[in-house]
């Protein structure tokens, strides 16, 4: 009898796992830079890191862990992003801890304790997100008609941001604009993609007001000055180029990117990269970036080497 009651038990928990969808994915990358400014003039430095991403859905349920490694070298492993998401009647639920990714004008945030929640009727999106602190609720409404997406977000009582983005002529189009109540921090960018003869083109403008800045981690440049980037001055605007294309089996872009209209802190960039898939899975890119700036002491010239897999 207490044979058949385990049998019964384990036949149970296979039963349970067996309707469950659990997946595991992540990446992992080692970096070789050696930098040359007026500070560390002939630096060498290795760099690893990676991420695990462990994913498990029931039915209209899921469940998501995303850990990283301590690129301080101490071997740490961080938990990162962790939250729950179902779906009842229509409505969508997503309720924990997750980052709100990078843009053109701001940089990323991970919210702990959050709550959001999407319902959507036809074209029309409606979205309601919750941290737990007062004043910070906002509330989304985005609307899609003939390829084009509009978006409008409440700010927590401070002004909203809107959106657009859309193809017209073969030329994509987007549009981020943070209006605020105090008229000096509000921020934009509009940016403009197409492609000519297999040459990729883009075109990107950030600007701020004298009281905003800024922070923005993109293909424009990475403005996050707490995570070691070059750092903005309010006031700073943005203007960048990219032209990309494929050449004997490499992908190949080349970025060049101007911040000005602060006096004695304009600040160029031209940016090359190369990257290419290798045959073991794995994938190099070679960067290279040269800083021009008003100061002096700022200009570098850096060669970053990546290996990437990514399963």
């Amino acid at each position: 009898m207490k044979k058949q009651l385990i049998a019964a038990a384990v036949a149970a928990t296979m039963t349970s796992v067996a309707m469950a969808d659990l997946s595991i994915t992540g990446a992992a990358k080692m970096n070789y830079t050696y930098t040359d400014d007026n500070a560390n003039v002939g630096t060498n430095a290795f760099v690893n890191n990676g991420d695990l991403k462990i994913k498990g859905t029931h039915g209209d349920s899921t469940v998501v862990m995303n850990m990283g490694t301590d690129t301080a070298g101490t071997g740490a492993i961080s938990l990162e992003d962790t939250y729950f998401k179902t779906s009842v009647s229509g409505l969508g639920l997503k309720v924990g801890d997750w980052d709100n990714g990078n843009n053109n004008l701001r940089a990323s945030s991970r919210g702990a304790n959050k709550f959001q929640a999407n319902y959507s009727v036809g074209d029309l999106g409606l979205q309601y997100n919750a941290s737990g602190d007062a004043g910070t609720d906002q509330t989304k409404i985005t609307y899609t008609a003939g390829g084009w997406k509009a978006g409008y977000q409440t700010n927590g009582g401070d002004g909203e941001n809107l959106s657009l983005s859309g193809t017209v002529a073969g030329v994509t189009l987007a549009y981020i604009g943070y209006n605020r109540d105090d008229s000096t921090t509000e921020r934009s960018s509009i940016t403009a993609s197409a492609s000519f003869e297999g040459v990729g083109i883009k075109v990107g403008k950030a600007t701020a007001d004298t009281g905003a800045t800024i922070e923005g981690d993109s293909w424009m440049g990475d403005y996050e000055g707490a995570s070691g980037a070059y750092a903005l001055s309010a006031g700073q605007d943005v203007t960048a180029v990219e032209l990309s294309t494929s050449l004997s089996g490499n992908t190949v872009k080349f970025r060049h990117a101007s911040v000005d209209d602060v006096a004695g802190s304009d600040m160029d960039f031209n940016k090359l990269i190369v990257t290419r898939k290798l045959g073991n899975g794995t994938t190099f890119e070679a960067v290279y970036t040269s800083t021009d700036d008003s100061a002096a002491a700022n200009d570098a010239d850096v060669l970053d080497l990546e290996l990437a897999v990514s399963f």
